[in-house]
């Protein structure tokens, strides 16, 4: 999604800052679980390599075009610096090989207290329920760690499987949203948003 949530909320300046020093932090991140980290420019050559899966980079649309590894270091790059000014972060989990399990992309827009995820799971871990566990563990954090109020989503019309997660989640379906991919090409997706207060609902307050 190249663009804030559909539905436009504002945020106060404290808000505001307390959201941007939260993602800077990356407050809260030690109770997500396993091998994750922030993304690091030198891991550029593992990511390649996940990336370069049919499985993993079929419905991805924020990629570089064509994948090389000189395109993951400054897709990396570029995510780096949106994490120090505490708009977004990118975290791989590692597998105990050292290769890339999964990743997730957050974008934050700390001025509207709204966000959105993007990820994806190796092939050979996919259908496996991992990664609709993980998207959940992940909208818990970005609500309750990271302080948004509002996350927006989308997928590709023919993405079952994230649509079936997604809606599991309890995220409502607001129509279809155009995305731009990173050579000029767009297509028109599946968007759905989902407030604080009605994940509190469904899951719980912390």
């Amino acid at each position: 999604m190249s663009a804030p949530p559909k539905t436009v909320l504002h945020a106060s300046a404290e808000e505001e800052a307390a959201i941007r020093a939260a993602v800077r932090e990356a407050r809260g991140m030690d109770t997500l679980g396993g091998a994750r980290r922030l993304a690091r420019v030198e891991d550029a050559a593992a990511a390649l390599v996940f990336f370069s899966e049919d499985a993993v980079f079929g419905p991805l649309y924020s990629l570089p075009r064509p994948l090389s590894e000189a395109g993951m270091a400054a897709w990396i790059g570029e995510r780096v610096a949106r994490h120090e000014r505490g708009e977004g972060l990118l975290l791989f989990i590692w597998d105990s090989a050292g290769a890339i399990l999964s990743y997730a992309d957050v974008t934050v827009w700390p001025q509207h207290a709204s966000g959105e995820l993007g990820g994806a799971v190796r092939g050979d871990r996919q259908n496996s329920g991992e990664g609709s566990v993980n998207m959940r563990v992940m909208f818990g954090w970005m609500f309750e760690g990271l302080g948004l109020r509002l996350i927006g989503l989308t997928a590709a019309k023919d993405n079952v499987r994230s649509a079936r997660g997604i809606e599991a989640a309890g995220f409502v379906r607001m129509g279809e949203r155009t995305v731009s991919r990173t050579d000029g090409a767009t297509r028109e997706s599946l968007y759905w948003e989902m407030t604080r207060e009605a994940w509190r609902e469904k899951y719980g307050a912390p």
